[in-house]
């Protein structure tokens, strides 16, 4: 049956100016890091992207190896865009990344001009795109020139091949010589891209105050600390989740003291009508400087849970101190070593 979108897709969800920017994204986007590569029913991936659409989550987050198999979650999006949205593109922001590893080789990872845009191209096919709205370095590159790195965002840029360019997991002292690089080069930046939860909380030491002095936008990944803030860890580690299956979560990292300020958490979630996870992506949201969150779903029911967080993002001095309290550091911001060069 052919795809017609929702026609109240835009009435429930707000949208946020990104930085100084024209553009603006919903409070909550899509990304698909996981669930979205060939071991999911395409079914499922295309319901999923279906309702996110539906539901206003104009912004699509990719990068080149999400999948599994790498590239596979650009492939799978790119037919669900072929086969449903297609009609809809000029409505979408689409955005991809390179940094992390790839290919075989010393030219299919970091941030090297011929990897970066080498990848782009690759992406564009994968997806069948002529262009990506943003495209992003996905880390610093310690070993090679940040003017190298950046250049290679300029040209995508340049070239129509990306409306935009974007840096992900940079830290404060990085995003302010790139945003000054990209500056003199004409092709400012739009977003940084880093990790943020209650329970990582390092953009908040002067990160968001250099996005806020550039007028970059940001958008916040892994808002549930992988999962943590779901609550599914607190009785055990459920099969088939990130911790049994030891991706981007350890077992070992989720302590008795972690999961204590997790259940008081939990309890202030509940005085708000909120669950765990829709607390935590309303409280990413509380800085205006933030300008969307970046969920996963695995379901229609769990987007759905979590979409409906948008639009709750005040809070009271009460609830912000409560929060305070037990919204520590747990230790599982395994971004670190990227955003502390």
């Amino acid at each position: 049956m052919t795809y017609v979108a929702d026609a109240h897709r835009y009435d429930s969800i707000p949208y946020r100016r990104c930085g100084r920017s024209g553009i603006l994204l919903p409070e909550v986007s899509l990304g698909l890091w996981h669930n979205f590569g060939d071991g999911r029913p395409i079914d499922t991936q295309r319901a999923i992207i279906r309702r996110a659409f539906d539901l206003g989550i104009t912004h699509f987050d990719l990068a080149n190896n999400y999948g599994p198999p790498y590239g596979s979650a650009e492939i799978n999006f790119g037919r669900i865009l072929r086969e449903d949205l297609r009609p809809y593109r000029d409505e979408l922001i689409i955005s991809t990344k390179a940094g992390y590893d790839m290919w075989p080789g010393p030219y299919g990872e970091w941030g090297s001009r011929k990897y970066l845009l080498a990848s782009l191209d690759q992406s564009l096919h994968r997806m069948g795109l002529d262009y990506v709205d943003i495209f992003y370095s996905h880390r610093f590159d310690p070993d090679t020139p940040l003017q190298e790195t950046l250049g290679a965002l300029d040209t995508a840029v340049k070239s129509g091949k990306a409306l935009y360019a974007g840096i992900s997991s940079y830290s404060a002292e990085r995003t302010a010589e790139a945003a000054g690089i990209m500056r003199r080069l004409g092709t400012p930046i739009l977003i940084s891209q880093p990790s943020y939860s209650m329970l990582n909380r390092w953009i908040e030491d002067g990160l968001l105050e250099v996005l806020g002095q550039e007028g970059i936008g940001c958008i916040a990944f892994s808002p549930l600390a992988q999962g943590v803030l779901t609550g599914k860890y607190l009785d055990g580690i459920p099969a088939g989740s990130r911790a049994s299956e030891r991706t981007s979560l350890d077992a070992d990292q989720l302590t008795e003291p972690m999961l204590r300020h997790v259940r008081a958490l939990g309890e202030i979630a509940r005085s708000r009508g909120q669950s765990l996870a829709q607390l935590a992506l309303s409280w990413a949201l509380r800085d205006q400087r933030v300008t969307s969150v970046l969920i996963g779903a695995s379901s229609v029911a769990q987007l759905e849970e979590n979409a409906a967080a948008a639009g709750h993002a005040t809070f009271s001095e009460e609830e912000l101190s409560a929060i305070d309290r037990d919204a520590v550091d747990a230790g599982i911001n395994i971004w670190a070593a990227s955003s502390a060069d």
